[in-house]
């Protein structure tokens, strides 16, 4: 009744779940090659905790007779996997993470269903593979919301943990800062692999971008000009600019530093002859009504405060959002002990006419008799 040539792989598997024609093996004892069909799950299935990072990540979650079977067939880690849906003809590949799943089941991750093109209790197979250890890969992002991130390379870094290897074609997702990233693998390095599929373990990765699906490069929009003699011409120095320039859009010449239209402005306003004139004998001017004061309250009318406008100095710069404006005048720091040579080259000493006390300049032959009579 025993016979020692015949392997019986429906029992491993739950007494018949699959047809003979899916389990058939070559003649010759074992298979040396992992090989199985399964109903497929989405991660989020699997009883237990959630388990956010292996819904993102390349990781499956297999039955623990999968592991005996592997164990026999002497595969060893890492073990990778070949998914195949033949009724779509899709290909991709994965890791195993752990074997907890119930027999003749397999949990995947979402997006790894949606490569795949399964339904949840679709049929894979399962088959053992050895891949390539990765050199390149070139990557797209499917939302310019990946544009956002300050430092793609170590989220990206992070995010490989939770995978093994990549296959060409694969739209894989992560999760970054309660947001889900889509990433498309558009190129793989080495291509040896079938599927341009490679093993991101324990390897040197280089990673190159592709621009983001919807992505557009910003327009240039020139603020400069030419004027019409030049035909179109730009001068030798450089750009011309025209009458259209920043400078006179914010009216720099009235807040400029050594502007003086400000203080001009507010001294006339300021003035005390631009009021009304008085009459000296005019009418009597009304006699104040008398007023009886109440507790707590001022009998002042209350008046605003008036914000006295800057006048001296330079003017405030109010610019929209996003724009800067360089066009204010240089001037150099003065050194120590210039400003002194300055002044005393300007203002000399010992120089200039004598005074007397008199308020007279003194006459020679005044000076002489005045001697002589003295005598």
């Amino acid at each position: 009744m025993f016979n020692p040539g015949y392997f019986n792989e429906d029992d491993m598997l739950g007494g018949g779940m699959y047809p003979r024609s899916i389990s058939h093996r070559a003649a010759g004892g074992l298979p040396r090659r992992f090989d199985e069909y399964y109903r497929c799950y989405p991660i989020v299935m699997l009883p237990g905790p959630e388990r956010e990072n292996v819904n993102h990540g390349g990781k499956v979650m297999m039955p623990p007779s999968a592991l005996d079977k592997l164990t026999r067939l002497h595969i060893t880690y890492p073990m990778m996997f070949e998914l195949i849906n033949g009724a779509a003809e899709k290909v991709t590949h994965a890791g195993v993470l752990e074997f907890i799943a119930e027999e003749g089941k397999i949990y995947l991750p979402y997006w790894m269903m949606q490569t795949l093109l399964l339904d949840p209790g679709d049929l894979v197979q399962i088959l053992s593979t050895d891949l390539p250890s990765g050199s390149f890969i070139k990557l797209q992002a499917q939302s310019t919301d990946f544009l956002d991130i300050s430092d793609p390379k170590a989220v990206l870094e992070n995010a490989f943990r939770n995978f093994s290897c990549l296959t060409k074609g694969d739209v894989f997702t992560f999760a970054y800062n309660d947001q889900t990233y889509e990433m498309a693998v558009l190129e793989t390095k080495p291509g040896t692999a079938k599927n341009g599929a490679v093993s991101v373990l324990e390897t040197d990765l280089e990673v190159d971008f592709a621009p983001p699906v919807g992505y557009e490069e910003p327009k240039k929009v020139s603020g400069t000009s030419t004027p019409a003699s030049r035909a179109g011409r730009l001068p030798s120095g450089g750009m011309m600019h025209s009458a259209g320039t920043m400078a006179q859009a914010i009216n720099y010449a009235s807040i400029a530093p050594q502007s003086n239209t400000a203080a001009a402005g507010a001294k006339a306003v300021s003035s005390n002859f631009l009021q009304g004139g008085h009459k000296l004998k005019g009418g009597k001017a009304p006699t104040p009504k008398a007023s009886t004061p109440v507790a707590g309250a001022s009998t002042n009318p209350p008046q605003p405060l008036a914000t006295r406008p800057r006048t001296n100095g330079p003017q405030p710069l109010r610019l929209p959002p996003g724009k800067l404006f360089f066009g204010y005048e240089i001037k150099p720091v003065k050194k120590k002990g210039e400003e002194n040579k300055k002044n005393e080259d300007t203002n000399p000493h010992f120089q200039g006419q004598g005074q007397t006390l008199r308020g007279g300049t003194k006459r020679k032959g005044a000076d002489a008799d005045s001697e002589r009579g003295g005598r």
